[in-house]
């Protein structure tokens, strides 16, 4: 994470967002904390991930998701030089299956 990022602030966020309890707590939540289209956007960005972790095309993509080729491309850059955020859910998300 970038370290401007790295405040009192978005630690008590972040808190917050590891206390939740399930998923209804989850939906309640961020309702409130984002807008409609701000939540799109970020599910978008998760299903991008997915699916480049699945080696889909940029154009298969595109269709499944409507993302465009720069969201595309920025979530492939995280995926390929990030922190690996995106691995680690997805590969915790897999050994819960």
């Amino acid at each position: 994470m970038s370290k401007n990022l790295h405040t009192k602030a978005m630690d008590m966020l972040l808190d917050g967002v590891l206390s939740l309890k399930d998923r209804d707590e989850a939906y309640l939540f961020f309702e409130d904390l984002c807008t409609v289209g701000e939540l799109e956007a970020l599910q978008q960005r998760f299903e991008v991930a997915r699916m480049l972790r699945q080696e889909k095309t940029y154009q298969e993509i595109a269709e499944v998701t409507g993302a465009s080729t720069a969201t595309i491309s920025r979530v492939n850059r995280a995926l390929n030089y990030g922190n690996d955020g995106y691995d680690m859910i997805f590969n915790r998300l897999e050994d819960e299956s």
